[in-house]
């Protein structure tokens, strides 16, 4: 392992350079990859593997005939590498249990009647062991049961291997039962085209997630968003300002500077107007969002978070609550002043001028 400073805390990550493609190929020579579930995560991670050549089938439900027909048009062969759920199952030595979360206690007693000793157990998000409990998902003694979580989307994870870059990945193992689940679970996370993989738990892994996904990445993000525009609307401000101002420049411009080179950098290469602004109010935001962010770790950690997940995502006719749902933020003002601002942006090809300095437009340094 490489050890990396992280903000003064010394962390241990795998690289590619240490565990190379050739040495996962080794580890995994013999065995069958069954990747069920071909919705989210399932897609990069399988056609990563097989561009990567693996030996990978699938297991979706034609019940889900939309992700039956992706594997299909992504080049799946229906009897050959593309079977029913259950059949992947019993044919495969490592089963990537990759379906929703809520959609795993379902299927569970279908694919725990196929691991067969030796097995592993593969999963992408801590969600169904940590909870145990109300899962009910509890794998035999004699499987290993590992986990790679690539921190990104599933699509990310395929555009990111097809330009030859690769997303970070965490990895644990809970249970080993062959004395090979380590070394198993490494050359799985090399497989699906991490960049680099660092280690964790199944608990640490779904608390972070649920949280960021609730905080930062999903909820809060989105909910600061909708009330500064609700703000600038109030005063009079047109749906195509605020929309600018409060998404377009973050997303196309500012938040791009931050993934480069930090949040220091992108505040040192804004106007002062902005830095002072920005370092100003800082500490009033995270003061104000602070008491949330505590709220939300304390029902993720007590199961609370997971009980509605079940409760609400386990429902029948959960597919027609989330449309309606989503199609609340698609319909909304904002959305849709959006929608005309990307239809606005040039081309791919097109030339929108000469080229500035490399920096945030209107918030460059002066």
């Amino acid at each position: 392992m490489a050890i990396i400073d992280f903000g003064g805390v010394k962390e241990e990550v795998i690289t590619r350079e240490e565990f190379p493609l050739k040495k996962a190929k080794e580890v995994l020579r013999d065995e069958t990859i069954a990747v069920i579930g071909y919705g989210v995560q399932g897609p990069g991670q399988s056609l990563n593997m097989k561009d990567n050549g693996f030996n990978v089938i699938i297991g979706q439900s034609k019940k889900f005939m939309p992700d039956w027909e992706r594997a299909v048009a992504d080049g799946w062969e229906p009897g050959k590498t593309l079977f029913e759920i259950e059949e992947a199952a019993e044919r495969g030595t490592i089963i990537e249990y990759l379906i929703s979360d809520a959609a795993q206690k379902l299927q569970w007693p279908n694919i725990k009647k196929h691991l067969k000793k030796g097995d592993a157990l593969y999963f992408s998000h801590g969600f169904s062991i940590s909870y145990k409990e109300l899962t009910g998902v509890i794998p035999p003694k004699d499987v290993d049961v590992i986990m790679v979580a690539p921190k990104g989307s599933g699509t990310s994870l395929r555009r990111n291997f097809l330009s030859g870059a690769g997303i970070n990945s965490s990895f644990a193992v809970f249970q080993d039962a062959t004395g090979r689940a380590r070394e198993r679970c490494i050359a799985l996370g090399i497989a699906i085209g991490s960049g680099y993989l660092f280690p964790t738990t199944f608990e640490n892994e779904v608390y972070s997630d649920l949280v960021g996904e609730r905080g930062v990445l999903m909820g809060a993000i989105a909910g600061i968003m909708e009330a500064q525009y609700d703000t600038l609307r109030e005063h009079g401000h047109s749906p195509s300002e605020a929309f600018n101002e409060t998404v377009e420049e973050f997303t196309e411009s500012l938040i791009k500077l931050v993934a480069e080179n930090g949040m220091d950098w992108m505040y040192a290469n804004c106007s002062a107007t902005a830095q002072r602004g920005a370092l100003d109010w800082k500490p009033r935001f995270k003061a104000a969002t602070l008491p949330v962010f505590k709220e939300l770790y304390q029902r993720v950690a007590s199961g609370a978070e997971t009980k509605r997940v079940i409760e609400i995502c386990g429902r029948p006719d959960y597919r027609e609550i989330l449309g309606k749902e989503l199609a609340e933020i698609h319909d909304s003002e904002m959305w849709q002043a959006g929608k005309a601002t990307r239809d606005l942006r040039p081309k791919e090809g097109e030339k929108a001028g000469a080229k500035t300095a490399k920096g945030t437009g209107g918030r460059q340094s002066n």
